[in-house]
């Protein structure tokens, strides 16, 4: 069964936190689980992102959250948020599609 975290948060710095992102991808190239990860905007709440994260299973998710760098970026994403993330963990029960 699939996993899903959805993270929200604030930031006026998401150049900072997308560079983040990248360098995260790169260090972790092959060894990631992630299916899926999609970033929004929120278009009602100024400087509100929420970024949406697929694992094939919960599984897949610790193994993801047990890297190194997860850990190091979720400590430097922290220091460019205006306050905390906002975590939901998610199993997938029914996907639709079309």
């Amino acid at each position: 069964m699939g996993f899903i975290q959805i993270i929200e948060y604030k930031t006026s710095r998401y150049d900072e936190i997308d560079a983040l992102v990248e360098t995260f991808l790169a260090e972790t190239d092959g060894a990631r689980t992630v299916a899926n990860s999609t970033v929004t905007k929120d278009r009602d709440n100024a400087n509100t992102y929420v970024t949406i994260v697929e694992f094939p299973s919960y599984e897949d998710a610790m193994k993801n959250s047990e890297l190194p760098q997860t850990a190091a970026m979720a400590e430097q994403m922290a220091k460019l948020c205006d306050g905390p993330p906002i975590f939901r963990n998610l199993d997938v029960v029914r996907t639709l599609e079309g």
